[in-house]
C-alpha cells in the first residue's frame, strides 16, 4: 500500500513538474524590406502643400516625415530613424500618406504642380536632418518659399474665431455646471 501511495505521489509530482515546464511559443515572422542601395545619403524634395519629404531618384517609395523615414513594402509600412537600415514594421499606414498625391513623381519630372511651375529644391540629407523641425514649426516651405511653386495660392488655414456673443452661458434654469462640464472645475 505504501508503495502504491509513493508511486502515485511521484507520478503526480512528475506530471505537475512536466506541465509547469511546458512552454508555448508562437512566432510570427514578418520579413523586412530589402535594402535600398544609395550611392550616398539621399536628397529629398518637399511635396507641395504637405510636410512630406520624398526621395525622388529611386523607384521605391521612401518618405521622411517628423523625424522618421517611411516606406511601404508588400502591403505593409515600415519606418526607421535611418534611410538605409533599422526598418521596423508599423502596425498601420502612416496618416501623412493620405496627403501624398499619387502622381507626385510625374509632377516632379514635369516640374509642374497643379498647373504651376514647380522649381523643386533638392535638399541634401544633412540639411534636412538639421532643419526639418524648424521648417515644420515655422511653416518654412509654405510661408517663405510657397513650396517653390510659382503662383500657387496660399493654403487656407482655418482658425477658430471667438464668438461675438461672448462666453457660452448655461441654459436657463440650470443650477450650475454638471459633472460633464469642465468650465466649473
Amino acid at each position: 500500500m505504501k508503495k502504491l501511495i509513493y508511486t502515485t505521489i511521484v507520478f503526480v509530482f512528475l506530471m505537475v513538474a512536466s506541465t509547469a515546464m511546458a512552454q508555448v511559443s508562437v512566432r510570427i515572422n514578418i520579413p523586412l524590406p530589402p535594402p535600398i542601395v544609395f550611392p550616398g545619403p539621399p536628397h529629398v524634395v518637399i511635396i507641395p502643400e504637405t510636410d512630406v519629404y520624398a526621395v525622388p531618384d529611386v523607384q521605391d517609395e521612401i518618405y521622411f516625415v517628423g523625424g522618421w523615414w517611411w516606406r511601404p513594402w508588400q502591403g505593409r509600412w515600415y519606418r526607421s530613424r535611418y534611410h538605409d537600415r533599422g526598418w521596423r514594421v508599423n502596425s498601420f499606414p502612416p496618416p501623412f500618406y493620405k496627403t501624398v498625391p499619387p502622381g507626385w513623381r510625374n509632377d516632379y519630372r514635369d516640374r509642374r504642380w497643379k498647373g504651376h511651375t514647380w522649381q523643386h529644391e533638392r535638399i541634401p540629407h544633412d540639411r534636412l536632418h538639421k532643419n526639418w523641425r524648424s521648417w515644420h514649426h515655422d511653416r518654412y516651405w509654405e510661408r517663405n518659399k510657397s513650396w517653390n511653386v510659382q503662383g500657387l495660392p496660399p493654403k487656407k488655414h482655418y482658425q477658430k474665431t471667438p464668438s461675438k456673443r461672448g462666453p457660452a452661458q448655461p441654459p436657463r434654469g440650470a443650477k450650475g455646471p454638471n459633472k460633464h462640464d469642465k468650465r466649473g472645475r
